[in-house]
């Protein structure tokens, strides 16, 4: 998440600052060739969604086999 709020304004604080539409990402290269990126804050909120769900469906998938066998 530290380099989706960059400010753009502040001058040194990136040395190379790099945006992507899709998949929506902010990238920051410094001058030492570290670089340090981070998604959308609803991306990531969309993944932990799906991964919630996911596991929703699969435990009432489960439990619904386990009352069909008896």
């Amino acid at each position: 998440m530290n380099a989706y709020v960059v400010n753009d304004d502040l001058p040194n604080t990136c040395g190379d600052l790099r945006r992507q539409s899709f998949p929506p990402e902010v990238a920051c290269a410094s001058a030492d060739g570290t670089l340090t990126s981070a998604n959308a804050g609803w991306l990531e909120a969309l993944f932990f969604a799906s991964l919630v769900g996911s596991i929703l469906l699969t435990s009432m998938v489960l439990a619904l086999a386990a009352v069909r066998r008896k």
